[in-house]
């Protein structure tokens, strides 16, 4: 239950930092590497998935 939580919790914090990073993409007019947004979408989806796992466990 602990891991779960902690899971969506981060899975949370990289969604925040890739609306950011792609924010940050579009401000500057695609200017600047498109990783600032999907690296951390890429870990918002393997937490996303572990807390899936997590809660499947049961």
């Amino acid at each position: 239950m602990q891991k779960k939580k902690i899971f969506k919790i981060l899975s949370f914090i990289f969604c925040i930092l890739t609306f950011i990073g792609a924010g940050y993409v579009l401000i500057n007019k695609g200017e600047v590497n498109a990783g600032y947004a999907v690296i951390p979408s890429l870990f918002s989806v393997i937490f996303s998935q572990l807390s899936i796992t997590e809660k499947n466990k049961k």
